[in-house]
């Protein structure tokens, strides 16, 4: 491990070591005071439920079930403890890895997979759960949570000091913030003090390139090119993410800005199910990090401090195994839908031009039948 630049450890913020004891920071300790054993354990929950759901749908697509799967393992502790963090005001903009903030959001994991079955383009009602559909364009959510923040801000919405105020969380990996669209984002963001926080989930690898590749320095300096605070957290650290987003999310709602959050941690599997990571990195790189695992890390504290019992474990298996279940049935029951659907919800309103290519489409169809009557 490097001591500088973008794969450092630099600067981080950590509450929690890699081997599970408790530490303190004094900028960000205190907005993980509220974190009693209670809400620790909900959080390994969470995490260990998320994972299994992960491993089940990775088991899906090999099977055939699923055209690709996105998974977060590894990933955990930054999309729990940042999730974890948001009130009901808030709003999420998501990329497509995200699955654990879903959950967090109240979305119910199985319906994630419609998109990754080629059913749907997304699965769940936004305004529901305060948490936007997949966007599978590198980096181009940024600009639409940028112009959402604005508008909370216009809307009277952010600074009030009520518990009503709320702010946008945008995430996306290290790769987007290569992208045109997230610094256009982020400058419009700092010009217009919108209320929204970018969480930069560092996994290291561009898909197959690695995040030197992209920057000499930590990506949280990029932030302060735009004038926006930022902050590096340790995203393997449930409760120092937490703390980290609990801060930022304060800032936002108060009025004073964006913030950038850049949380290093590791993907532990593929880029997506159509990936080889053997191919750019070392077994020994993979050795390293499964010692840092998000999990095991929260599991061991609770262990530590007699806050984890045999039950609730068997619990949280019980659950996983059942979700896991669940899962499998729900896929399996999906039926295909009518190849015509894709015109449905492309415009809020009835469009000429869709309304023509539907009808060309239906006389395209019928040609093969027409074609089959004739043989």
């Amino acid at each position: 491990m490097s001591t500088h630049g973008p794969l450092s450890e630099e600067g981080l913020v950590r509450l929690l070591s890699h081997t599970g004891e408790r530490l303190d920071h004094p900028d960000f300790g205190r907005y993980a005071a509220d974190l009693d054993p209670v809400r620790l354990r909900r959080m390994w929950h969470d995490m260990t439920v998320v994972r299994a759901f992960d491993q089940e749908a990775t088991s899906l697509q090999r099977q055939g079930e699923l055209g690709l799967w996105v998974q977060a393992v590894g990933q955990e502790a930054a999309q729990i403890g940042s999730g974890h963090a948001l009130r009901p005001s808030d709003f999420v903009f998501p990329s497509y890895r995200e699955h654990a903030v879903a959950h967090t959001r109240g979305v119910d994991l199985p319906e994630i997979l419609r998109i990754f079955r080629g059913l749907q383009h997304g699965a769940w009602d936004p305004a529901a759960h305060g948490f936007h559909l997949y966007t599978l364009v590198i980096g181009a959510h940024a600009l639409h949570a940028t112009g959402y923040a604005m508008a909370m801000a216009r809307d009277g919405l952010v600074g009030t000091g009520q518990d009503s105020d709320g702010a946008v969380v945008c995430y996306f990996g290290d790769g987007a913030t290569s992208q045109g669209d997230v610094n256009e984002a982020l400058t419009f963001a700092a010009v217009n003090d919108a209320p929204i926080v970018f969480f930069v989930q560092n996994n290291q690898f561009a898909i197959s390139e690695s995040t030197t590749r992209q920057s000499r320095v930590p990506l949280a300096q990029r932030g302060a090119g735009f004038g926006v605070p930022s902050v590096r957290v340790d995203g393997n650290d449930v409760i120092a993410s937490y703390a980290v987003t609990q801060w930022a999310l304060q800032h936002a709602r108060s009025g004073a800005g964006p913030v950038l959050i850049e949380a290093f941690t590791y993907r532990m599997g593929a880029h997506t199910t159509s990936d080889d990571p053997t191919r750019y990195r070392s077994h020994a790189d993979e050795a390293y990090w499964a010692e840092r695992d998000p999990i095991a890390r929260l599991e061991a504290y609770l262990r530590s401090i007699g806050e984890l019992s045999d039950e609730a474990v068997e619990a949280a298996r019980a659950e996983a195994k059942e979700l896991g279940r669940r899962t499998r049935e729900t896929v399996k029951a999906w039926s295909r839908p009518e190849t015509a659907t894709m015109f449905d919800h492309v415009y809020a309103e009835p469009h000429a031009t869709v309304a023509a290519e539907r009808a060309w489409f239906s006389r395209y169809e019928r040609s093969f039948a027409d074609q089959g009557a004739h043989a």
